[in-house]
């Protein structure tokens, strides 16, 4: 059996509970070095803009539907 870390995983859950639709699904492109945080499947987004820190926020009309963290793992590193 694998050994996760569940107590990493434990400090989602204030995220998920603030996240409009209280569920948050997230995928890592290991070769994009790309997080997709989504708040909504499907995510079919009608506008999106970037920020300064490289993050695309995606909307559906005026509702945040997820963003896009561009450059992930030296996020990582900054916050770890």
């Amino acid at each position: 059996m694998a050994i996760v870390d569940i107590q990493e995983y434990l400090k989602l859950i204030p995220a998920v509970n603030r996240s409009p639709q209280r569920a948050v699904w997230l995928t890592y492109d290991d070769e994009a070095d790309t997080l997709y945080v989504n708040y909504k499947k499907p995510n079919l987004a009608t506008d999106s803009e970037m920020t300064d820190d490289d993050i695309i926020v995606r909307y559906e009309g005026e509702t945040v539907i997820g963003f896009t963290v561009l450059h992930a793992s030296k996020r990582m590193k900054a916050t770890a």
